[in-house]
């Protein structure tokens, strides 16, 4: 990168030379030329004004002066009435072989009464520019304008310019070679840090600051990949998290099944009552390892977009109804209560399954997390953003960390351990199904007070009855 800022910069520092040598060398006595000639008409068109306007003498003589000009005005019939000869003589038009005669000839003879030359004074052998126009019209004209300057060599000028070129683009070469490399050197270096950081990275080691300092896109660039590598850090933990969470969720079950597989071969083969127990244990630990497996490839099928939407419509205040009856149910063994308040019938367009899923989830986080109360609130209310529903338990609630990602895919929270109920990845598998149907979802939670798991089915897909 260095060499390329290094190189660019210098071939243009070079093109820019080659161009102020082309334009000042090879070019100057052609704009020089073309300069000269501008100047002229310029100041013909000016004396005709004069000369129409009357008494021009005067100031005639004055821009010849001034101008380096030799002046001659003829007449309709081509009899000088004016001449100013500033060259004691030496003018092409005047002095030694006089041309003026020949001149207005070539006016009367042009299509637009304009005559313009150039040639070289037989004595001085100097290069002259002659410019010639009617006075009046070409049809019916007044009288004649003839001016006659020299067209100084710049040969010498050139060849003091070529030695100030030489020595200028010596000594500017040697700076812009030196700031150039100081420029490249200060434009690479942001970008070779980041690069040397960013290998690193690829090699696994994740907790990298990306110092971009320098300039703004480095810089810019440089808060990009340390956001990436975080966010790479951040799941990389939560997989492992997850394979270890799920090693060890299989791994007990497995264990148990082994272990009571073993006890009725050993022990209660032949003793029905210790027999039944026993497989009893193997039945609910084969349920708990079969809810685990299928949570785990839902979660896959929700993240790959290959679990699809089967939209029908329904009450969902009756199908919250039998979701906490159900619960109740549990009541009895565990030791939960569930309150149910609704605001009304809700018939709603959305997956009823999945719908069902979220709020049993929801449920059996807050029974997790309801500590010693193992009270468990749901609530249905219309709003005006839609029908709200949410479930709130009274345990320890949660810290800003944790419920900044609560909801995140394999988090899980060193202070707020899970117990065994459920399988770990219910707030994930949540998280999917409402992100399918697009509705607002979050938590509300105050430690030492509680949380509040909250979703809205959007008002398009709810109507209140």
């Amino acid at each position: 990168m260095r060499l390329n800022i290094w190189f660019w910069f210098m071939e243009f520092v070079l093109l820019t030379f080659l161009l102020l040598w082309v334009c000042q060398v090879l070019f100057l006595q052609n704009f020089y030329d073309r300069m000269k000639t501008k100047d002229v008409m310029r100041l013909a068109d000016k004396m005709v004004t004069l000369y129409q306007q009357g008494d021009y003498e005067e100031q005639f003589t004055e821009l010849a002066f001034q101008n380096d000009l030799c002046v001659e005005v003829r007449s309709r019939f081509n009899q000088p009435i004016y001449r100013r000869h500033i060259r004691d003589g030496s003018c092409f038009i005047h002095g030694y072989e006089n041309h003026a005669s020949d001149i207005v000839r070539a006016v009367r003879e042009s299509a637009g009464g304009v005559y313009y030359g150039k040639d070289t004074h037989p004595v001085t052998n100097v290069k002259v520019l002659i410019y010639a126009r009617v006075i009046g019209s070409p049809s019916m004209p007044e009288g004649y304008l003839i001016l006659n300057t020299t067209l100084a060599p710049v040969s010498a000028t050139v060849s003091i310019i070529w030695r100030q070129l030489v020595i200028i683009t010596i000594l500017l070469v040697l700076i812009a070679a030196i700031l150039s490399m100081v420029v490249s050197d200060r434009l690479a270096k942001p970008i070779v840090r980041v690069t040397k950081d960013a290998q690193q990275l690829a090699h696994g080691k994740y907790d990298i600051h990306f110092d971009g300092s320098g300039y703004d896109e480095a810089e810019r660039l440089a808060e990009t990949l340390t956001y990436a590598s975080h966010e790479i850090n951040r799941v990389d933990t939560m997989q492992r998290d997850l394979i270890a969470n799920a090693s060890h969720d299989l791994r007990t079950p497995l264990t148990m099944l082994k272990a009571y597989a073993e006890m009725i071969r050993d022990l209660s083969g032949d003793n029905p009552v210790k027999r039944a127990e026993h497989l009893q244990v193997i039945i609910e630990e084969t349920d708990r390892l079969t809810a685990l497996v299928n949570d785990i490839l839902d979660l896959s099928k929700y993240e790959n977009g290959k679990m699809k939407l089967e939209r029908s419509e329904f009450d969902i205040e009756d199908r919250l109804t039998e979701i906490v009856e159900r619960y109740r149910g549990l009541s009895d063994v565990s030791g939960y209560q569930f309150e149910l308040e609704t605001d009304g019938e809700a018939i709603v367009s959305c997956d009823a399954g999945k719908i069902e899923q979220v709020i049993c989830n929801l449920m059996n986080n807050a029974m997790n997390y309801s500590g010693e109360s193992k009270r468990i609130f749901v609530k249905l209310q219309h709003e005006k953003d839609g029908i709200r529903i949410s479930v709130r338990d009274e345990g320890a609630g949660m810290d800003q960390e944790t419920l900044s990602r609560i909801f995140d895919k394999y988090y899980r929270s060193e202070n707020y351990k899970r117990e065994v109920r459920g399988t770990g990845l219910g707030l994930s598998i949540v998280k999917a199904i409402l992100r399918m149907h697009d509705y607002a979802f979050g938590v509300d939670s105050t430690v030492g007070v509680g949380s509040t798991f909250w979703f809205v089915i959007h008002p398009e897909d709810a109507e209140k009855s």
